[in-house]
């Protein structure tokens, strides 16, 4: 009889279930220090002082869900294509370094006499 396994015991729990003795949660720790709290900090409303200034003054309401829709969407539209303009300017500066660059180390005495042909000329 002593061979065999201990059998858990089933206990009703306080919140009235049950469980097995060997299933239940720890006991509670003590407190070990302060709490850390998750403050979750959220966007405020956009503003909404030109939709009520056009609504007041006869605009639709269509105008108006027009200008809340399409003016993000513009800022949008016109940051991307800035950004775009902003790589291309800074590929054109590159390119055009390289083949300045180039145009300089391998140029030997025409490269010169053209330049200065170039440079008379522009003082004429």
């Amino acid at each position: 009889m002593e061979s065999l396994p201990d059998v858990p015991r089933v206990v009703q729990l306080p919140d009235g279930t049950y469980a097995y003795t060997d299933n239940l949660p720890a006991a509670p720790q003590p407190y070990s220090g302060p709490q850390v709290i998750h403050q979750h900090v959220h966007q405020a409303p956009p503003d909404r002082t030109v939709q009520r200034v056009a609504l007041g003054s006869g605009v639709g309401a269509g105008a108006v869900a027009a200008g809340v829709y399409f003016g993000p969407l513009l800022v949008g539209v016109l940051t991307a294509m800035a950004a775009n303009l902003a790589l291309l300017a800074l590929i054109a500066s590159v390119c055009a370094w390289g083949v300045v660059t180039v145009v300089r180390s391998v140029g030997g005495e025409d490269g010169k006499r053209a330049a200065n042909t170039v440079r008379r000329a522009r003082r004429r």
